[in-house]
């Protein structure tokens, strides 16, 4: 529109001819000017949930990689996933998938690319929400998944008494009965079976067995020989005096809790407890780098994360971060220096830079997450989630790579923590009042910790030489017992105001030494680095030029997009400043080409105030009663 304008006025010049006309027609050029640069950079620039095509064009970004040539030129399909012949892209760096999983109602693309409105249109079936049972499980008439070995017991336990149907039947001639191993008919039932060197796991799976978890006797190194047992300790502990107990050297640790009353330090036997911060009131999830002996904390239900120096004083909170959602637990990778943490409104759990960067959300669509701790030495995130479908899960640090450990058997996973010297996993079900262990291979569970009268509510839960710390909201006091049996309960700190996150601090606890980049088995010769992507986290290992005079610590490498916003900021700063220049230029020029009308115009504008910070009202009224008067003169001489 303002295109054809334009031409029409250029026409009409060139009709008339003459120093006058050129005069007016040069004042139209610079007014139009920028225009025509604000259309051509708009129609450059796309939205933010859109494809820029190298054709300038834009699309939608649920367009890409959908085997279609949307942007004519085919650049919307050049950065997909090299799909062979009959495959669906699920879109850059991700899967690729049979055809006849397009559209079933089940989204098996990360970006649920697969299941689109756009794609699937009104056709699209609904939802498959009807559970498939593991091996181990029965599935009842209604869809209810019950234990294999609750079948046929005399005791209905499917809600439609779907489990009590069909009994005289042989159940191992069904998927083995549910086991992993042997399985033995019985009249009534079946029974699951192992072989001698294994043992029976949740009445239907057999795994081996390990002979020093089994006897539990060493605090962290164990070796089997010759059936005896041999135990030793990691660097920077020493051997205790009990057999197998191993005693962390250095300075002597303290445990570290929030209440609300502010946040409290005391030593491990209770002898010695003061609060340290009683202006940060609110108990909450904690971590701590305990090398520097940095806190970090968030108030309960809320999405403020904050951090505070033991050393300091006085000790002041600064905030570090403000997640999208509430943060109910929190976690910290001290080799990589990030910050995990869940958030049950999000549904989601996230890690960030200890520094404050923008959070990344690594997993989603999690049912009512609670807890999350991390092993950077060998690159896991743990995190429970204690939904309709309660689970202990692992994942690699940046995300991918997610593995269920503890499905079964679960409650409510309401805490964990880790014991890295033996690589266990220690987690606290409120439902069932324990606290239960296994391998970071989900493997060789034992219940350790059960309903003792202190078990009744747990908030935090800590793993130290021989014993687990937690925090009880019923009794209000802070207990520890025998991380391998429970036993030696002992009550350290009574009638504390509503406790919450509990942390040990001890350099010991957080070894530095060659860690993960990301993802375990992948170690960096030089350094890890973090590209701090908007839809991800990414670690790559550094070159050699690439580590010359650097630290060797994680750095930043600045996102593409983020170059964008800036140019696009620059130019568009550009634009405007032309704009206004030129129109400047307009004045002066026609001010020089009639100088009786524009001339009084102008004296007129400027004796009403003399100040150089003319107003912009003032402005805007001078330039339209000039630009309208122009117009009117080009139409006059165009008469």
């Amino acid at each position: 529109m303002a295109h054809d304008q334009v031409s029409q006025l250029l026409m009409a010049e060139r009709k008339k001819g003459g120093g006058s006309s050129m005069g007016h027609l040069g004042c139209l050029a610079l007014l139009v000017a920028p225009l025509f640069i604000l259309q051509i950079c708009g129609e450059e620039w796309c939205k933010k949930d859109e494809f820029t095509c190298r054709s300038s064009r834009c699309i939608s970004t649920k367009l890409l990689c959908n085997g279609v040539d949307d942007c004519g030129d085919g650049s919307d399909e050049d950065s997909c996933q090299n799909c062979t012949s009959g495959l669906f892209s699920c879109g850059p760096s991700d899967a690729c998938l049979l055809k006849d999983k397009v559209c079933d109602g089940r989204a098996d693309c990360t970006n649920k690319r697969d299941e689109s409105w756009e794609l699937c249109g009104s056709d699209q079936p609904a939802a498959q929400t009807a559970p498939t049972c593991p091996p181990s499980e029965f599935q009842c008439g209604n869809g209810e998944c019950i234990r294999h070995v609750w079948r046929c017991d005399n005791t209905p336990d499917c809600s439609d008494g779907s489990d009590e149907e069909d009994c005289n039947q042989n159940e191992c001639l069904v998927n083995n009965g549910g086991c992993s191993h042997h399985c033995v008919d019985l009249p009534m039932g079946f029974l699951c079976q192992c072989p001698d060197n294994m043992k029976l796991v949740d009445d239907s799976l057999c795994e081996e067995v390990d002979v020093c978890l089994e006897r539990d006797v060493c605090d962290q190194l164990c070796v089997h020989s010759s059936h005896s047992i041999t135990c030793d300790c990691h660097e920077g502990y020493r051997p205790g005096s009990t057999t197998g107990a191993c005693t962390a050297g250095g300075d002597e640790a303290q445990l570290v809790l929030t209440t609300s009353k502010g946040i409290q330090l005391m030593s491990l036997f209770g002898t010695d407890h003061e609060t340290l911060a009683p202006h940060l009131p609110g108990r909450g999830p904690l971590a701590a780098v305990t090398s520097n002996r940095t806190l970090y904390w968030a108030q309960q239900g809320q999405n403020f994360i904050y951090r505070i120096s033991l050393d300091k004083e006085p000790q002041e909170a600064v905030l570090v971060q403000k997640a999208q959602g509430s943060v109910s637990g929190l976690a910290v990778d001290w080799i990589h220096r990030l910050l995990y943490w869940t958030s049950p409104d999000q549904g989601s759990l996230n890690a960030a830079l200890m520094d404050g960067s923008p959070e990344h959300p690594l997993i989603t669509g999690l049912d009512e997450p609670s807890a999350v701790a991390v092993e950077p030495l060998q690159g896991f995130v743990f995190w429970t989630q204690c939904g309709s479908a309660p689970k202990i899960e692992r994942a690699s640090l940046d995300g991918h790579g997610r593995t269920a450990l503890v499905t079964s058997s679960l409650n409510q996973p309401f805490a964990i923590t880790l014991d890295i010297p033996r690589q266990l996993l220690y987690w606290f079900d409120q439902g069932a009042r324990s606290i239960s262990r296994v391998t970071f291979e989900g493997r060789h569970r034992k219940t350790v910790v059960e309903s003792n009268g202190y078990l009744d509510r747990v908030f935090g839960l800590a793993v130290f030489e021989g014993y687990l710390y937690w925090s009880e909201e019923v009794t209000r006091s802070i207990c520890r017992a025998n991380k391998h049996n429970g036993k030696n309960l002992q009550v350290l700190l009574s009638d504390i105001p509503s406790g919450g996150g509990v942390a040990i601090i001890q350099p010991v606890l957080q070894p530095n030494g060659p860690a993960a980049c990301g993802r375990p088995g992948t170690l960096c010769p030089h350094a890890c680095l973090i590209d701090l992507q908007p839809e991800r986290l990414r670690f790559r290992c550094a070159s050699t030029e690439t580590r010359i005079n650097k630290p060797q610590t994680p750095e930043i490498s600045v996102p593409a997009s983020t170059f964008s916003v800036l140019t696009f900021a620059g130019i568009l700063s550009l634009i405007i400043f032309l704009s206004v220049l030129l129109l400047g230029v307009v004045l002066w020029l026609c001010r020089r080409l009639q100088p009786s009308r524009a001339s009084s115009a102008l004296s007129f504008s400027l004796k009403d105030s003399q100040d150089p910070l003319i107003s912009q009202e003032s402005h805007s009224c001078t330039r339209t009663f000039l630009i309208e008067d122009l117009l009117l003169k080009v139409d006059l001489d165009s008469d």
